[in-house]
């Protein structure tokens, strides 16, 4: 008989993440021995539950699944990620990808493509969404740099200048620089119109 393979589920809306693992138990061969709630307790659970896979939603509190995944992945490279989400911006798919998730799903597959997930990304095969793989190569690369990244998602509650540069440790020009070069690279009108398409292409 082939062992159980041992699931941790990271989802920060309890009914989800309930019925996921409810529908995932029904799979004779898969196990959730862990259910975390923020993207910063995943490492610890999955050490601790000695887990084969890791399900990571995107949108989490404390670290998004991205994130988590990129910690997970360096810590124990051995464990197989697969990012879920409701999200389908091909960005994510990208930036999921690069933090070393080997599945990139949609949460309203059917439940037996995502135990069928499990299994294949555990056999060391990759899982993609055809529809997000397809839209992201459409896509192409995100253009922005990871500085002009970091200025935009700093700059999207609304700070000025002056904040911005005093939190992120530069001058008011070089946040003036990085905020137009970004706005340019989105044809966007603005540095709010540019935060609104960065975060819709998944690319801060």
């Amino acid at each position: 008989m082939s062992r159980t393979i041992k699931v941790l589920l990271a989802e920060d809306q309890s009914m989800v993440r309930e019925a996921l693992a409810a529908l995932l138990g029904l799979e004779p061969d898969i196990e959730v021995v862990a259910q975390v709630a923020r993207g910063d307790e995943v490492l610890a659970a999955a050490r601790e539950h000695d887990v084969d896979v890791a399900l990571l939603d995107i949108e989490m509190p404390g670290r998004t699944g991205i994130e988590a995944a990129a910690e997970v992945h360096r810590a124990l490279p051995g464990l197989k990620l697969v990012i879920l989400t409701t999200f389908g911006r091909p960005g994510y798919l990208r930036s999921a990808m690069e933090a070393g998730a080997a599945a990139f799903l949609v949460k309203d597959a059917p439940a037996a493509q995502l135990a069928e997930a499990v299994r294949k990304v555990l056999a060391g095969e990759r899982v993609i969404d055809p529809t997000l793989a397809a839209a992201a190569l459409a896509e192409g690369a995100n253009p922005l740099t990871d500085r002009e990244r970091e200025v935009l998602r700093a700059a999207a509650d609304g700070s000025t200048n002056a904040e911005l540069a005093l939190a992120l440790h530069l001058s008011q020009g070089t946040v003036r620089n990085y905020l137009s070069t970004a706005i340019q690279k989105l044809a966007a009108r603005n540095r709010a119109e540019a935060v609104r398409i960065a975060r819709e292409k998944g690319w801060l």
